[in-house]
């Protein structure tokens, strides 16, 4: 099974390789036999592939994990997609008994305190329901791209899913975030304004804040760990980071004078507010 599972992956990247994202789309229904599932969290990347998949008509579900946590915003732009292209997307909420449990323990933000506590708090919110989302599926859609952080560099179009039992499609993998925010632009499609904001990576608000220039995208997700190391273990196995002091967590927004120097190469992006992007 393992070896056939690879095998197939392993192919089926190299298939996708030279398409475009729609002949990609349409390789994956035609290829993947069994069920197909989308997980979106709304962000840029996911947008676009729900949009994609929207105009392929492709049979794939969409599904979110709505954790309880998201930003307004991000409610929001779930409400404005359902509406663009009229269906309904499934939510996987986390199961009541673990979060009563977690908050009664460890108190309302008490995933601060250790990274084995953000860990837990990720897990019932994200994890557990992700596994619900994906049973008995053939081939789960993301929108992982390879440069949306150095953990995430060598992010292939498919690859197997062992612990799942599953092929894992990764259809923007190579994609830009500039070749994202001109397909959102060009085709209208809905998006969080928080993009726009200095939040190039979106999830739980009390757990991302905004990048400061020169920052990857994903420095604004869970901030207070060790640098690089920002993932919630639906994607990556092992402990994300170091220990945290409790107490000693930095606030959400730092001032715009501490940041870091500007940088060109590194800037975040936003889609009003960058003509580049927009054009």
């Amino acid at each position: 099974m393992t070896l056939s599972l690879d095998r197939a992956a392993q192919e089926l990247a190299a298939r996708l390789r030279p398409l475009a994202l729609p002949a990609r789309l349409a390789l994956i229904d035609a290829t993947v036999d069994g069920r197909l599932v989308f997980t979106t969290s709304f962000g840029l990347e996911d947008q676009a592939l729900t949009h994609a998949l929207r105009m392929a008509k492709s049979r794939a579900e969409i599904v979110t994990l709505d954790t309880g946590r998201l930003f307004p915003e991000t409610y929001d732009v779930w409400a404005e997609t359902e509406a663009a292209y009229n269906f309904r997307i499934r939510a996987y909420a986390p199961e009541r008994e673990a979060e009563e449990r977690f908050v009664a323990e460890s108190g309302i933000n008490g995933f601060r305190h250790s990274v084995a506590a953000r860990q837990a708090c990720c897990g019932f919110r994200k994890v557990e329901p992700l596994g619900r989302a994906l049973a008995g599926a053939a081939g789960w859609l993301t929108g992982l791209r390879a440069g949306q952080s150095a953990n995430r560099a060598e992010t292939p179009l498919a690859e197997a899913d062992h612990a799942r039992g599953l092929i894992k499609l990764n259809p923007l993998a190579d994609w830009t975030r500039e070749a994202l925010a001109e397909l959102i632009h060009q085709n209208y499609v809905p998006y969080n304004v928080l993009h726009d904001r200095g939040f190039p990576s979106i999830g739980c608000a009390p757990c991302t804040r905004a990048v400061k220039v020169g920052e990857p995208e994903r420095a604004g997700r869970w901030w207070w760990e060790q640098a690089g190391k920002q993932e919630c273990g639906l994607h990556v196995a092992g402990a994300p980071g170091s220990a945290i002091t409790p107490g000693r967590e930095p606030a959400a927004f730092e001032p715009a004078s501490q940041h870091a120097p500007e940088s060109s190469s590194t800037k975040s992006s936003s889609i009003k507010s960058n003509p580049e992007l927009a054009a």
